[in-house]
């Protein structure tokens, strides 16, 4: 095929899918139940011959579209007579994005966003629905200044819709929390955020790894309570830059980043991360090992054992190997062999919900019930792993106290083996998702 019919073909397919098109697919797989996060990861590297300001455009629609359902479908109810959830897929959908454009997006003039969504709707086979697409964008755009919220005399109402937070979630909040640290917490979740990354400092210095991201166009940060990370922004595909293939950083959040470095992680040390999908924890505590001892970094599954190896690989470490081990089951072979166990546990994720915008919508009062008493039953099994005198971590990316605090109160009642040396809950910021961080000593046994 000829340059000229390579260039030719990129246009039409250019015609064919543009970024509200892509946007659209996108939110129906999620609403589908497909994480949005993996979803939207899997199309930006389908269709990169999207360029930069395109990618930006997508990426934004589609994330501030699933963060804000709730509020859009409050403000779509209150001026179309067929209700949301009784919709088409699609046209509610094609409503979402159309009122998340002109509310949040300054760059979209609102007759682009009503004119676009008008033509979608016919694109994908609902002409006859143009009208009624029209009349509700065209309602809500004269009206958008005065639109009625909930009164704030029912606070938990109010703010589940402002910052479109499941009300069960504001109320648990409310109970761990207060009204205004709660209010805080949903404010930092639409914050502009960095990538945080950790540098891998056995292959390149931090100030090297600056000059390389630059050279790569890459806008960096230093990292305002971090040594060891950095923050990046302005990159387009994170697969393109020669540093991340040569596993120069590894994506890690601040807050994650902390679980090893709080470790007290010594020479030789044997570790095991009983649940380390993608590996993060496990590959810092290698790095940490400074070429000694040697890192376990286990998980349930072929598909999350593979995601480990393939950063092992691009790391290139060689003290630190992927195992398959479901961690609620005990490993006989491992009692008491561990200097250091790492229990970053499953849990409702509800502190990185700026990064997988869809789980709070997933999440239920009983799901998490059910997630708190998995903890406990892995932390039963897994604290059998650490020697007289070891350490566990305990950590969740959860800010919710049934999840953290009074998992650690009930494992110490369990367990009073173990001594509780610190813990901290680390709320969203800028810098860093929301975390919980225990740290777990077993006491000698002499």
């Amino acid at each position: 095929m000829t340059k000229n019919k390579v260039k030719e073909q990129t246009a039409l397919q250019k015609k064919e899918k543009s970024e509200r098109e892509l946007a659209l697919a996108i939110l129906l797989e999620v609403e589908k139940g497909e994480k949005s996060h993996l979803v939207l990861r899997s199309v930006l590297e389908k269709y990169q011959y999207l360029d930069k300001q395109e990618r930006a455009f997508l990426t934004r629609l589609t994330e501030g579209t699933i963060e804000r359902t709730l509020e859009l479908d409050y403000i779509i109810n209150q001026y179309s007579k067929t209700k949301v959830q009784k919709m088409k897929p699609v046209i509610r959908n094609i409503l979402r994005m159309a009122v998340y454009q002109i509310k949040y997006m300054d760059n979209v003039p609102d007759s682009a966003a009503c004119n676009e969504a008008v033509k979608l709707a016919g694109k994908k086979g609902f002409g006859t629905l143009k009208g009624f697409v029209n009349g509700v964008l065209r309602s809500i755009v004269r009206s958008q200044e005065q639109i009625p919220y909930p009164d704030e005399t029912c606070p938990e109402n109010f703010l589940s819709v402002k910052y479109s937070m499941p009300q069960w979630i504001v109320v648990t909040w409310f109970k761990d929390y207060g009204r205004e640290k709660t209010e805080e917490i949903l404010k930092s979740l639409y914050l502009s955020r960095p990538t945080t990354i950790r540098v891998n400092g056995n292959q390149i210095t931090k100030e090297e790894l600056i000059k390389k991201l630059k050279s790569e166009h890459v806008n960096v940060e230093e990292h305002p309570f971090l040594d060891s990370a950095l923050l990046i922004s302005d990159y387009d595909y994170l697969g393109a830059l020669g540093s991340f293939r040569d596993g120069d950083f590894q994506i890690q959040d601040a807050a994650s980043i902390q679980v090893a470095e709080s470790a007290d992680i010594k020479p030789g040390d044997y570790i095991i991360d009983v649940c380390a999908a993608p590996g993060g924890k496990a590959l810092h505590a290698a790095q940490l090992l400074n070429g000694t001892g040697h890192v376990e970094a286990r998980d349930l599954t072929e598909y999350k054992v593979g995601l480990i190896q393939e950063n092992i690989w691009r790391m290139g470490f060689d003290n630190v190997e992927a195992v398959q081990q479901d961690a609620t089951i005990f490993d006989e072979a491992s009692e008491e062999k561990a200097d250091v166990v790492i229990a970053d546990l499953p849990c409702s994720g509800l502190g990185v919900l700026s990064k997988k915008t869809d789980l709070k919508y997933k999440m239920t009062p009983e799901t998490e019930k059910e997630v708190a008493k998995l903890q406990k039953e892995i932390l039963d099994v897994v604290c059998r792993y650490v020697k007289p005198e070891g350490v566990m971590i305990y950590s969740t990316c959860t800010i919710c106290k049934a999840e953290n605090e009074e998992n650690t109160r009930w494992f110490l009642t369990k367990h009073p083996e173990f001594e509780l040396e610190w813990e901290k809950q680390i709320f969203p910021a800028r810098e860093t998702d929301g975390f919980y961080i225990a740290k777990l000593v077993k006491r000698s046994s002499k």
